[in-house]
């Protein structure tokens, strides 16, 4: 008898049993006093939903060091019928986890994409206002935003965004900055962060409170399944090719590097895994 039959179909009915549950509408996740002087990490999603799937590190960082979570919610999504209602769920959602939610403009931004960037500067100039102003107001210790290949045309546009929007800042601004993947996989991630099972379910509950984008493709099912195959892929592409893997269960990859002088730089010599008996706001330290 093959031993792993059980083991798949465990995996098969626990899906199935998943898409039992309730989208949304849970009590708030306990979480820490933050106190009003709390350094600020500041997470721009292109869509209502991001902040939650790549959301890993920052909810340790709330939870471990009470730190303030600020969710910019760039766009609103592309259909316009959705947008308000998809504010509301994104609301729900930041509450549900403890993050702070800022509105970039009602609706959010459109044409968040690079055809834009190279097509319409005029237009696009304008966006990159926003964010700067958003970033100048609140002086984030770390910005957080996906990486440069992350397939999504607006997950693209609004890594250049952030960029664009960090030049403009000038040569004294200076951050952390960490980039995320989820429909791109980075091929040069430099950390990987462990998550405990408790926050794994919170992402997944918090990702159902989007319940008009999750009941179209039940996504938040498989974030567990992605952050395990994060640990495989981790384990080398972070820890070094043919090094053993850390004794993980789930786990986001992201880039870290630094702001300075108008420009990235580096910060880490070699990859970094951060496990869960780590604390994860050493590495701004």
């Amino acid at each position: 008898m093959n031993p792993y039959t059980r083991f798949v179909s465990e995996y098969a009915n626990l899906l199935k049993e998943g898409k039992t549950c309730s989208l949304g509408g849970f009590t708030p996740a306990p979480r820490p006093a933050i106190p009003a002087d709390a350094p600020k990490a500041m997470l721009f999603s292109p869509h209502p939903d991001d902040e939650c799937i790549v959301g890993g590190l920052p909810l340790r960082l709330l939870r471990e060091s009470r730190m303030r979570i600020v969710n910019v919610a760039v766009t609103q999504g592309s259909r316009i019928d959705r947008q308000a209602a998809r504010f509301q769920e994104l609301q729900k959602a930041c509450d549900f986890l403890g993050y702070e939610l800022v509105q970039t403009q009602p609706n959010g931004l459109e044409k968040v994409n690079v055809k834009t960037r190279e097509q319409d500067p005029a237009f696009w100039s304008k966006s990159v206002r926003i964010i700067s102003e958003v970033l100048s107001r609140y002086q984030p210790r770390i910005v957080f935003f996906p990486h440069e290949q992350d397939w999504n045309s607006t997950h693209i546009g609004t890594h250049f965004l952030v960029v664009d929007a960090l030049k403009g800042l000038g040569a004294a601004f200076q951050c952390f900055t960490v980039e995320t993947e989820f429909w791109g996989q980075m091929p040069t991630p430099n950390l990987m962060v462990e998550s405990t099972a408790l926050d794994v379910a919170d992402m997944v509950a918090g990702t159902s409170f989007h319940a008009g984008e999750v009941q179209r493709n039940p996504f938040h099912l498989f974030l567990p399944a992605w952050m395990q195959d994060n640990v495989r892929r981790g384990s080398e592409l972070v820890g070094g090719q043919g090094e053993a893997a850390p004794d993980f269960q789930f786990a986001t990859l992201y880039r870290l590097r630094q702001w300075r002088n108008g420009g990235f730089e580096s910060v880490l010599e070699k990859g970094k895994q951060i496990a869960c008996t780590q604390e994860a706001s050493r590495l701004f330290s």
